[in-house]
């Protein structure tokens, strides 16, 4: 599947992209504020392409003008130690992130409010999870953008190595 925004769009990852993820993913200001670990190789990106990336529902965030993936944005379903811990069979959760050249321009925001629409019309999901981790203020301030409201903090949430 894929969907589309005015500067966007959201597609399935491909071991192509292995490059263009890299290029971003390896960057030490992107990953520890989402989450996980940065990339160390173009090799480290396709594996990560496959064994993560490769999810139901997860997108690469491609912009129109260049065809480039500079970021990713995905529902996940299921719980796990990670997500959150009181999610239920109609909700998801949603995550997220964009190269750092890329910071500051709308772009997250306008890929979460295609990826809501998505979860709400496509998927008839009931309610969407969004969550960031402390002194993530770019996260907090996208998710503020598109509407999602404070509910919850929660403490010693492992990093992931995707």
């Amino acid at each position: 599947m894929e969907l589309q925004t005015k500067r966007l769009i959201l597609r399935a990852w491909k071991e192509s992209d292995a490059e263009a993820l890299y290029k971003y993913a390896r960057n030490p200001n992107v990953g520890p504020i989402a989450g996980w670990t940065p990339h160390t190789s173009v090799e480290n990106s396709r594996e990560i392409i496959k064994a993560v990336l490769s999810a139901p529902e997860t997108y690469a965030v491609v912009l129109k003008e260049t065809g480039e993936a500079v970021g990713s944005i995905g529902i996940m379903t299921v719980r796990s130690e990670i997500h959150s811990a009181k999610i239920a069979n109609n909700e998801c959760e949603i995550g997220y992130w964009i190269g750092e050249p890329y910071w500051g321009q709308g772009l997250i925001p306008e890929a979460i409010r295609e990826i809501l629409r998505h979860a709400f019309e496509d998927l008839h999901l009931s309610s969407v999870w969004c969550g960031y981790y402390d002194g993530n203020e770019k996260s907090r301030r996208a998710q503020e953008k598109c509407g999602f409201i404070y509910h919850h903090t929660e403490h010693n949430k492992p990093v992931t190595l995707a």
